[in-house]
């Protein structure tokens, strides 16, 4: 069984057991967990839920593990006339959550 969840302005594919990096959820500590009701879509082998926007009585449970960094992203200005250059680099703040369980 699997579910597609909408977290902030990205949607994920959330099994049980699984883990994924979100955005930074503000407010939330370690070993706490997170209940997700803007399920997007359901799906039980032949038993499909579609939402129109959501499944209506369907959670998902994700349990918050840790914060962390996503991978640096890198980027560069350049002006060719005025002998101008610049480096600039930037790690987006995450948080690593595992699905615990899937309501529907």
């Amino acid at each position: 069984m699997y579910a597609i969840v909408r977290l902030g302005n990205h949607q994920f594919r959330a099994e049980k057991g699984e883990t994924f990096a979100v955005d930074s959820l503000p407010n939330t500590k370690p070993g706490g967990t997170l209940e997700v009701t803007d399920v997007l879509f359901t799906a039980n082998g032949a038993d499909v839920k579609v939402g129109t926007p959501t499944v209506k009585g369907a959670k998902v449970v994700l349990e918050i593990i840790r914060d962390q960094k996503g991978k640096k992203v890198r980027f560069t200005k350049f002006d060719r006339t005025d002998n101008y250059r610049r480096k600039l680099g930037h790690r987006q703040t995450q948080t690593l959550v595992r699905v615990k369980d899937i309501v529907v």
